[in-house]
């Protein structure tokens, strides 16, 4: 038996043509050595990605020659891609293998895992709930696709995303269509309006509405009447959508088409096909030097004319990218993370930081991404304990008829009207009981000035506060009463009198109506043009 101090985790350089990824970086092997393994990489593994065999070395990783050697001698094997045939059957009893794995459409694959008596985790398996989110290799990979979505539309685009304004004319801002608005979506939105483009972006979820506002996009609002289910019985993925509301999605889709310069589509269903969202028609109606990238390229694609792998041009001039390695056309960055998330999972898989492997099958992450396990195969996983997104409560507020509406409006006038009355009412009995008592001269002048008061702050005060500041609301409420008491006092027969209530009346309306064109200068800077 193995000493604890031998255990070893080893990364094989990836065997699919065009893979540049690698579960391994210098960087996490340092933090797996905290853990208590040993590190081995195939020599070259990370080449493609940026990392030399001699920083490998300087981290403390071992470079092995072959392939064949490293599944030999490691206890766990870390890779991106799942494994093919010939690298399945390397694999030996009691050996853990983490990759992504696509069991729903890999039963061969685990079938021979299972022979060998080898630990499957699949890294898309990794369950969408908080804990996992560090782990969650999926999402890691859709945020780069979803980032290089839009680099690559712009490298294929004639135009400036961006508009401007130059000596040589204006140039009008890219209009962006981004369709699903998962991970990959949200990141293609994020980068569409960072680049300055007018970004529209749709989900059939409405969860998500807040979000791509949020961002900057606009909504595409679908009119239905059918209830859309959230994406908390479906972790977090969009659910698979009624005939009636396609073909209610589609016409909007054909609305649009004419209009949009570039169209991401994002939209896929785990274990399923891409379904069909952008028609033959909708690419015919598009402009000439339009572009669509279309993400769900693997799955068959959301455009009916993407050919996976392949970018083609439409002989009415629309680019269309199928390329299915964005990831991987940014292998640094996407190595790093996934290399993290694999540490990540090994810590779970090392809770003592000692070296030794405790595969609790009774965690609901390690659970669920696993798919064989002591020679039988545990996929599909149960459901996890704890729900993936909290179930979205929407307040579907009733909307009023026009006898509701008047009656509401009725009854806040008459409170209105109590509120006012009483407040005149309290006021008069305190004028009586100073008065009784108060010098006539006294009398004048505080009339004036409670009038003022009264007028100048209902006045003003009730301005809406998108107009202006609560703190300037205080301030144009002081002149408010300023003007009006005033006002009050600019018949009187003293010229010293009229001469400051009228100074008093000019400073005061300077100061009310400079305070909101002020603000409303301030409003224009964040609207957008």
């Amino acid at each position: 038996m193995r000493g604890i101090e031998d255990v070893k985790i080893g990364t094989p350089k990836e065997v699919i043509e065009g893979e540049a990824r690698v579960a391994m970086t210098p960087d996490s092997a340092l933090q797996l050595q905290k853990l208590g393994y040993e590190c081995l990489i195939e020599a070259g593994a990370g080449a493609a990605a940026g990392f030399s065999d001699a920083a490998y070395q300087a981290a403390g990783v071992k470079v092995v020659k072959t392939a064949a050697t490293l599944w030999k001698n490691a206890d766990i094997v870390a890779k991106v891609r799942p494994p093919t045939e010939t690298e399945a059957k390397r694999l030996r009893e009691g050996q853990t293998l983490i990759s992504f794995f696509y069991p729903a459409a890999n039963e061969k694959l685990m079938e021979l895992a299972k022979s060998k008596g080898a630990n499957a985790i699949a890294m898309d398996m990794v369950p969408r709930i908080s804990r996992a989110q560090k782990m969650d290799a999926l999402s890691s990979m859709a945020n780069i696709a979803g980032y290089r979505a839009v680099i690559e539309a712009g490298n294929n685009f004639g135009r400036f995303f961006t508009g401007q304004v130059t000596a040589a004319g204006k140039v009008p801002p890219a209009k962006v269509l981004v369709v699903g608005a998962g991970v990959a979506g949200l990141a293609a939105i994020g980068t569409a309006t960072s680049l300055g483009a007018i970004t529209y972006a749709f989900d059939v979820r409405p969860e998500v509405a807040e979000q791509i506002e949020s961002m900057g996009a606009e909504f595409v609002f679908l009119e239905f009447d059918e209830d859309q289910q959230d994406g908390a019985a479906t972790g977090g993925y969009a659910a698979p959508s009624s005939p009636e509301f396609r073909e209610k999605q589609l016409e909007k889709f054909r609305e649009l088409a004419p209009e949009v310069d570039i169209v991401i589509t994002t939209a896929l269903i785990p274990n399923r096909d891409a379904p069909v969202l952008w028609t033959r028609d909708m690419v015919e109606a598009m402009k000439p030097g339009s572009v669509i990238v279309d993400l769900a390229a693997e799955r068959g694609g959301n455009c009916e004319l993407t050919k996976p792998d392949e970018k083609i041009v439409t002989e009415g001039g629309v680019t269309i990218i199928g390329y299915t390695d964005f990831p991987s056309r940014m292998a640094a960055q996407s190595s790093t993370l996934y290399a993290t998330n694999v540490r990540h999972m090994l810590t779970d898989l090392t809770p003592e930081k000692d070296g030794t492997v405790n595969h609790d099958m009774e965690d609901d992450v390690i659970r669920g991404a696993t798919v064989t396990y002591a020679g039988e195969i545990t996929f599909p996983p149960p459901p996890p304990k704890i729900q993936a997104i909290a179930v979205q409560t929407r307040d579907k507020t009733k909307e009023l008829t026009p006898e509701e509406k008047r009656a509401q409006e009725l009854a806040a006038f008459r409170q209105q009207t109590r509120s006012q009355v009483g407040m005149l009412v309290a006021g008069g009995l305190l004028m009586l009981l100073i008065g009784a008592y108060a010098p006539a001269s006294f009398m004048q002048h505080f009339i004036v000035f409670a009038l003022a008061c009264f007028v100048g702050f209902q006045v003003i005060w009730n301005v809406s506060h998108a107009l202006h500041t609560p703190l300037m609301a205080i301030t144009n409420a002081i002149s408010g009463i300023i003007v009006v008491g005033a006002l009050l006092q600019i018949g009187s027969p003293s010229y010293l009198v009229i001469f400051l209530s009228f100074i008093s009346v000019l400073i005061a309306s300077i100061n009310i109506v400079g305070g909101f064109l002020v603000t409303r200068r301030m409003l224009a800077m964040f609207q957008k043009s």
